[in-house]
């Protein structure tokens, strides 16, 4: 296991390194352009080659609509959790919970009001979408039979084409723009105009149709591509963080993301008489570190750029700490 998080770890530490080191010397609307690049063009060729080559035959059919309620269950947690930090922020503003003036709760609840409408959506979009392609499927291998791996194949699929852009994107652009601009039928054109769902359709409905072996492998080198891109702009957005409150309000998404919901699902799927590797990759699936997609989302709709990088990097770590438990308890 070890080596594969090795494995798994190494270009997220590589690429994003190498953000961090660049930040100084790219110019300003190169970050922009990179997420452009990714929504239209390098994330669509993702999901299109991830469509033709992924084999959902065996796979159980019910994964789909479990990965669809734990995303209606992480939204409905981090929705009503913002509800609820804005009651206690207005309390405490007239009556402070902590004495001490340098507390981590005393200055998250102190900064909470200040927060745009943009943050919102980017504390929502934190806790509900995981990083279920690159990181997801690199860790089950190793910890599952190969019998079970279409389990999280068909999770992984439902997340990123429905979840980050259906979801995603219905949530990006209704905090992205403002209540006086907001329609219902603005949010539904972004949904039914974003590339990746067409390119998972392209993709799904090509399956069977050969391509040259030249055409075949360079799709697959782009995927690393698009994946080497998407790291390279987290980097590039946690080294433009300038405050440290962006951290601190990133502490609950990621608890959300990481710790409850994967409970949630583990206990749940243990009371439904679900057990051994079914179980664990549900569990992991969505215990996986904050998506690399929302920074794109951010970029996009002009999101809480900060608040989303710094989920990233927490729930990255997160992930590191929880795998043996959930391996302990679930597996």
């Amino acid at each position: 296991m070890i080596d594969t998080l090795f494995h798994a770890y190494t270009p997220l530490v590589f690429w994003t390194g190498l953000g961090l080191l660049l930040f100084r010397y790219i110019p300003i609307n190169f970050p922009k352009l990179l997420a452009s690049f990714l929504y239209w063009i390098g994330i669509p060729l993702q999901i299109l080659v991830l469509a033709r080559h992924s084999d959902f035959s065996g796979a159980v059919g019910f994964t789909p609509a479990i990965a669809i309620f734990v995303l209606c269950l992480s939204t409905s947690l981090a929705w009503l959790t913002w509800h609820l930090l804005e009651q206690i922020s207005v309390r405490h503003i007239a009556k402070p919970y902590f004495q001490g003036k340098n507390s981590v709760v005393n200055s998250l609840l102190s900064n909470f009001n200040s927060l745009k409408r943009s943050s919102k959506g980017s504390f929502i979009l934190a806790s509900i979408l995981g990083n279920t392609g690159f990181v997801g499927l690199a860790i089950t291998p190793a910890i599952i039979s190969a019998d079970h791996t279409n389990w999280a194949v068909l999770y992984s699929v439902t997340n990123n084409v429905f979840g980050t852009y259906v979801f995603g994107v219905f949530i990006a652009s209704y905090y992205g723009h403002s209540e006086q601009k907001n329609h219902w039928w603005t949010q539904l054109i972004d949904v039914v105009t974003v590339p990746a769902l067409w390119a998972f359709m392209l993709g799904f409905f090509t399956r069977n149709i050969a391509l040259p072996e030249t055409v075949e492998s360079g799709l697959q080198t782009a995927v690393w591509v698009v994946i080497s891109s998407a790291l390279l702009l987290v980097g590039i957005r946690l080294r433009s963080i300038k405050k440290w409150q962006s951290f601190e309000m990133a502490l609950i998404p990621s608890l959300l993301k990481v710790v409850i919901v994967s409970m949630i699902v583990g206990l749940g799927a243990s009371f439904f008489g679900l057990s051994g590797d079914p179980r664990l990759v549900m569990v992991l699936m969505s215990g996986t570190p904050t998506a690399l997609s929302v920074l794109i989302l951010a970029e996009v709709y002009e999101l809480d750029r900060d608040l989303l990088a710094s989920s990233i990097a927490i729930t990255s770590v997160g992930l590191l700490l929880m795998l043996p438990l959930w391996i302990a308890w679930f597996s």
